[in-house]
């Protein structure tokens, strides 16, 4: 019997759902860039043919993330701005996105958190630009002061999606303690540029 894990943890999963989806050549996003490990996943994924927009409204996150990019920096174009603002950036299609909600790691300021407001906005947004059979892919902490207010909000957003548009899931692990992530997933089943919520239909 094999002896590999087939209920991966919330990080290792979501990395497993967009290399199924995101072909080399493709525009990806990575919402929150942090320190660069999501960034550097995608910049591998794409390819030289591709290219990464990655957002952080903290300059240490991008500095950390620029350094770990190491000679693949060519293909990421790293932006000091909210996700909220990625119209703004990206206009073209794009094959998958990634957010890790709430702080960055090791930070001196831990008070600067993402917050449900722009992420909303973002997930709006770069649901748009997605391609058809393309996944959105959130990993949401809920440990930290204010961590539970962007939790509620975002679940109560993306339930409201409609389901002719968006496949919506919550995978989790339920026996690990200390606040661990879970995982919200979107997977953009019709084409269409605004998101159609259920009281809107």
């Amino acid at each position: 019997m094999s002896s590999s894990i087939l209920l991966h943890r919330v990080l290792p999963f979501s990395k497993r759902l967009i290399e199924k989806t995101v072909a080399p050549g493709e525009t990806v996003v990575d919402a929150t860039a942090g320190n660069g490990n999501d960034t550097l996943f995608l910049a591998e994924l794409v390819g030289k043919d591709g290219h990464v927009y990655a957002f952080d409204i903290q300059q240490a996150a991008l500095d950390a993330t620029k350094n770990r990019l190491g000679e693949l920096h060519d293909r990421v174009t790293l932006l000091l701005d909210s996700h909220a603002n990625v119209d703004q950036h990206v206009n073209q299609p794009i094959g998958g996105a990634m957010f890790n909600l709430g702080y960055l790691p090791y930070s001196e300021d831990l008070s600067i958190i993402t917050k449900a407001e722009s992420t909303i906005e973002a997930v709006r947004k770069l649901l748009g630009l997605l391609k058809v059979g393309g996944i959105i892919t959130i990993s949401v902490y809920d440990g930290h002061t204010g961590g539970q207010e962007e939790r509620d909000a975002l679940l109560a957003f993306v339930k409201k999606i409609h389901q002719a548009d968006v496949h919506v899931i919550r995978y989790e692990l339920l026996n690990q303690r200390k606040n661990p992530p879970f995982l919200i997933a979107l997977e953009k089943v019709k084409d269409f540029q605004t998101v159609r919520l259920i009281e809107e239909a």
